[in-house]
């Protein structure tokens, strides 16, 4: 028999890293920015100079290394490729917990 655990939803989370929900805010954002340079067929270099990163930097972004890249960052890049960025503030579900930030994609 396979022993398994059950994930908490966010494998950064699942990993113990410290920052979590930045890391998978992060992850999210930059998975985006991915699909949009693929469907476009950019090269990296390309895509570099159209959001202001170097080429470097750039594919340690999509490949999961965010050390040095802000998401506010990665939001620029977002409308760089022409996208629209909308943050929407509530409240949070229960009363004196920590609210959350999540990334949706349309």
């Amino acid at each position: 028999m396979i022993d398994f655990e059950s994930s908490s939803g966010n494998v950064y989370t699942d990993l113990g890293f410290a920052n979590a929900e930045e890391m998978l805010v992060k992850a999210k954002l930059a998975a985006k920015i991915g699909e949009i340079l693929q469907s476009r067929g950019w090269s990296q270099q390309h895509a570099g100079q159209v959001l202001g990163i170097p080429q470097p930097k750039l594919s340690k972004m999509l490949r999961g290394q965010f050390n040095g890249i802000s998401e506010s960052k990665m939001i620029d890049c977002l409308t760089r490729l022409g996208h629209d960025i909308q943050i929407v503030i509530g409240a949070s579900s229960t009363h004196g917990s920590v609210g959350r930030i999540d990334v949706v994609s349309a």
